[in-house]
């Protein structure tokens, strides 16, 4: 973990701590504990828009080569998540295994490293579209000053997302890993770097392909929206098990607008304390107490770590298979 990852991660704790601690740790995890079995339900019903965000991966893939399958997508997406979530390796952590994942599977390197970049820059734009939705579900509640004071805090989140997306594709266009390897061969000059740009500028080539593959742009970003919509229920679940039933509309504006938040602070490992803050501040909005918005967040919590742990214990067995797979492939050395 660098220093700058270990000193965010503080600040979140911090936050997420404090935010606890203002509620009443006694309430906040007494309403948790309404919930009971009701988690796992919850945990089980994340499989769904994990299925569908893995669905948006494999459009990618080239249909008349048979490396890799939907099922290997659906794994590759699994263990992105367990890491994105557990691990403080920032949201670049995941995307990196994925694409790890898919090479030890069959699919050449620099087509699975286009899938994942191209994917994930999608599934970052549909969750601006969501978040607009949000936003219109929000304007329509926000009839007073302090109602408004959070729909433009709202509104920045969702532009900082969307500066930050539209400034990526644009690099993606640019050449971004070819140009980020031919900055890093200046600064550390001392080996032949020649190799590793040469593969970073297929890479980029594999991206703008796959960019001008407009049939499949169109289906990931469907599947990725897809996901996001799809993923409003367990909110909806969530907050019934709780004993605070809202709306599907209700939830809607929650996780849209609450993955907004929490996406506008990616720097942040897991967003800890900021996703906390964020349905603090949207709670209102729906009528939730502040105990049952904490609780919210605790169940997301609770999901990644049912979902997390399992698919971290997993990625650790695979990476010790493709080892000693990788080892008898290896010439012997006298």
């Amino acid at each position: 973990m660098t220093r700058a990852a270990m000193i965010l991660l503080t600040i979140g704790g911090a936050l997420f701590v404090a935010l606890l601690a203002w509620q009443g740790f006694g309430s906040v995890v007494s309403t948790l504990m309404a919930a009971g079995w009701g988690l796992a339900l919850v945990a089980a019903f994340h499989l769904l828009p994990l299925v569908l965000d893995a669905g948006a991966i494999s459009v990618m893939f080239d249909k008349n080569r048979k490396e890799v399958t939907e099922r290997d997508a659906v794994f590759a997406r699994w263990i992105g998540e367990s890491v994105n979530s557990l691990l403080p390796a920032g949201q670049i952590g995941g995307p990196v295994m994925m694409v790890r994942q898919l090479s030890q599977r069959g699919l050449r390197m620099r087509d699975a490293a286009a899938a994942i970049t191209v994917s994930t820059t999608l599934q970052a734009l549909a969750q601006i579209v969501f978040a607009m939705l949000g936003l219109l579900l929000f304007g329509a509640s926000a009839a007073h000053g302090a109602m408004r004071d959070l729909q433009t805090a709202a509104l920045i989140a969702t532009g900082v997302l969307a500066v930050l997306i539209l400034g990526f594709y644009v690099a993606q266009r640019r050449g971004l890993f070819g140009k980020a390897l031919r900055v890093l061969s200046k600064v550390f000059g001392k080996r032949d770097w020649s190799s590793l740009t040469t593969r970073a500028d297929a890479v980029d080539t594999a991206v703008r392909e796959l960019y001008d593959q407009r049939g499949k742009v169109a289906a990931s970003f469907a599947l990725s929206l897809a996901g996001w919509i799809v993923g409003t229920v367990e909110v909806w679940l969530a907050l019934r098990f709780l004993g605070h039933p809202v709306g599907w509309v209700d939830a809607l504006l929650l996780e849209s607008l609450g993955q907004a938040i929490r996406g506008a602070a990616f720097a942040i490992p897991g967003s800890l304390g900021i996703q906390e803050g964020g349905y603090l501040l949207l709670a209102p909005l729906v009528g939730l107490p502040p105990e049952a918005a904490l609780a919210l967040s605790l169940v997301k919590r609770a999901r990644e770590l049912l979902l997390g742990l399992p698919g971290l214990l997993y990625l650790h067995f695979s990476e010790r298979s493709w080892q000693r797979r990788r080892a008898t492939r290896l010439p012997a050395v006298d």
